[in-house]
Formats: C-alpha cells, structure tokens, sequence
C-alpha cells in the first residue's frame, strides 16, 4: 500500500501517468554517454481523503540533491529580479533592521539572502547541495550544508529565531512533508512570518503544465491540501499572493497560530477556486489526461515533418521540464540537434534519455538552427531579449 504523504491515507486514485523516466537533473557526463539511464515511475497520484497530488517516494533526497547538482538560480534574471522585488516588500512589511535575521531552507546560491545582506540584515541559508552552497559561501552568505527538518530546526533554535523565515520554492521538493512544516514551526520567532512560493496546482491543471512533473517535485501543492498540515503544528495561512512565477504560483504567508497575524480573505478567494478544479474530480483528471496525450502527439508530428523537409531544430534550456517534454513524448537527438544553455555547469553534458548535447551560446551562434525549441517556457521573455 502507497500511503499519502499528508494525512497517511491510501493513494488509490491516478491524477496523470507519465511512464517512465530518469531524473531529470541528473545530466550525463561525456564518460557516461554510452551508459544506460536508470529509469523510474513518473505516477502522479491523488489523495481522495485531503487532495494532495503527489508521486510515491521512488528516489531518496539524496539522489536527487546531490553535492553535483546542476541548478543555479542566479543564472536566470527574471530570477534575480523577482528575488530583489521580493526582499524590498519583506523589508518593508517587517520592518527589518540589523538586529533581525533572516533564514532561507533551499538557499541555493545565494540569490535571495544577498538583497537583505545588502541592506545589513543577518541571514542565514540552509542548503544540502555542496556545490551550489559553495557559491553562497563565496558571496558572503552564511550557510549550515544540510537537509532541513526537526533535528536541525531543534539545533538552530536553541541560538537564535528568526523573524523571516523562507521556504520559496522547496516545499514541492520535500518527501516527508511533515517533519519539514514542523521544523519551521519550531525556528520560527513567535511573533515572526513564514512565506512558502510554489507553483500553483490548478495552473498546472488550468494551462496543462504536466512538464512540471518530475521526481524533484514529490508534491504538487494546493492551499486546501497544506491547511491541514499546518494546522497540526500550531501554523496558519493568513494571506495567499499570486504571482507570475513558474507559470503561475502562490505565495503563501504563514504564521503561528496563536500570533497576532490574521488570516485575511485572500485565503477564503483561493480555496473557493480550488474546489472548483479539485483534483479528485475525475472530469479534471480526464482534462488533463487528454490534453497531456495531445501535447505529445502535437511535437512529435511537428519534428519528424521539420526532419523531413530538411528543417533544422534545437532547443534552448536543459531545464528540468523539457527533460519530462522530451522523454515522455520519446524525442531524442535525431529530432533535436542540441539544447543550448547558458549554466557552464551543464554545457558539455547531455540531457538524461534524450541524450541530446548541452551547448554553450557561442556555438547556437556560429550554428543556428531554422527553428529553436524553448522548453523553459516560463523564462520565455526574458530568453527573446
């Protein structure tokens, strides 16, 4: 039996099955080229009893994050300039001073703590990459190199509680959503503010996001679904911001429950339009069924007639959403010549499955292609510039 990770019951109900496929972050080294990939499920399950969609846990956290692991946040501006816009309104709704501190959990590289370093406010970062959190290190980010949870939030909170404390876009990422959300409740100063940022479900529901599925992602996350959990460690949601992020994401601000914060009636508007594209609704999950198989169908017909007539294609952005496009609708380098990127740490590499090649922007200028594939399609603007 396959239990939900937010309220333990039984996982009976498919939400969308997208076969199999290698984890997507895990590009393939020149050396390994002729190695095969390891594949595993890609199942997305519903919850009937509390509404979380989910994939079963068939890879370890330490799989996927390792100390090589490719994402760096700051290599993409739109990025960078929703982290800075972020900082300024956190600085002025909390009124933050040098003597407040701030901790984000999936730091990264230091993209988001170093606009509140700017302005003389502590930080501290919490990231289980060592590659990435080396670059943090190096910009003069504080950072503790491991997983986040009870045990460290215990540690941490015997010296110091923050006032903010940031979980923008990891809450996705976490197998055991409970020992994460209760470790925030124990970091947390009581008077202080959480802000969690993911992509919102009914947007992959709405626009057919299903690229947005990939082991990384063991949760694909509703307010209805998070209620619940919080709850059970003191916490509330008091207010819901939508935000263009990753086409289309919340910000969801959370504090202690017995805090002066108020829940405002942001909260109430968005769990109305959830009901409305609950995930349990088997007229949702034929949706999006359907337009997944028509996406597949749609690209492969329109590469193979591009090969045909002599059309060249190649794709911009080793993302990890064009890593599930490509495997699941079986497009390998005989269709796509390469995907340019502009991460060093990815150029020289390989797609996982595909094995298309990573290339750096020099060669997408000395060889353009007749028709480029932009498969971080979220970051689309900012690529046309």
């Amino acid at each position: 039996m396959v239990s939900c990770r937010g309220c333990q019951a039984e996982l009976v109900l498919t939400f969308l099955d997208l076969g199999m496929s290698p984890i997507a972050n895990n590009l393939v080294l020149p050396k390994d080229v002729d190695k095969p990939d390891a594949f595993y499920p890609l199942h997305v399950m519903t919850c009937t009893e509390c509404a979380l969609v989910q994939i079963p846990e068939v890879n370890k956290r330490e799989e996927l994050f390792r100390a090589d692991y490719v994402y760096f946040s700051s290599y993409s501006t739109t990025w960078l300039e929703h982290s800075q816009s972020y900082a300024k309104q956190m600085l002025d709704l909390l009124q933050l001073s040098s003597g407040d501190l701030v901790i984000e959990v999936a730091s990264n590289d230091g993209y988001l703590l170093q606009y509140f370093n700017q302005v003389g406010v502590s930080v501290m970062g919490i990231e289980p990459s060592a590659g990435v959190a080396k670059v943090a290190i190096e910009k003069n980010i504080p950072t503790v190199i491991d997983f986040f949870g009870t045990d460290l939030a215990k540690t941490l909170a015997l010296s110091t509680k923050p006032r903010l404390l940031i979980g923008n876009n990891v809450l996705a990422h976490v197998p055991n959503i409970h020992d994460f959300i209760q470790g925030f409740a124990i970091l947390l100063a009581d008077d202080g503010l959480i802000t969690f940022e993911f992509p919102h479900l009914i947007n992959l529901i709405k626009s057919n996001q299903f690229d947005t599925i990939y082991h990384e992602h063991y949760s694909y996350l509703s307010v209805t679904a998070l209620i619940p959990i919080f709850g059970t460690y003191g916490l509330q949601v008091v207010k819901v911001h939508r935000i263009p992020t990753h086409g289309g994401s919340v910000r969801i601000f959370v504090a202690k429950s017995d805090s002066f914060w108020k829940i405002d009636e942001s909260v109430e508007e968005v769990l109305l339009e959830e009901t409305e594209l609950d995930p349990r609704k088997q007229k949702i999950m034929q949706m999006v069924q359907e337009k997944t198989i028509q996406v597949k169908t749609n690209l492969l017909r329109e590469l193979e007639s591009c090969k045909e007539r002599g059309i060249r294609v190649a794709a911009y952005g080793a993302a990890a959403k064009g890593n599930t496009l490509l495997n699941y609708s079986g497009v390998t380098s005989d269709l796509i010549e390469y995907v340019v990127d502009l991460n060093p740490h990815k150029q020289g590499n390989f797609l996982p499955g595909s094995r298309i090649p990573i290339v750096g922007i020099d060669q997408f200028t000395m060889n353009p292609p007749d028709v480029l594939l932009v498969l971080p399609w979220n970051l689309a603007n900012e690529i046309k510039k």
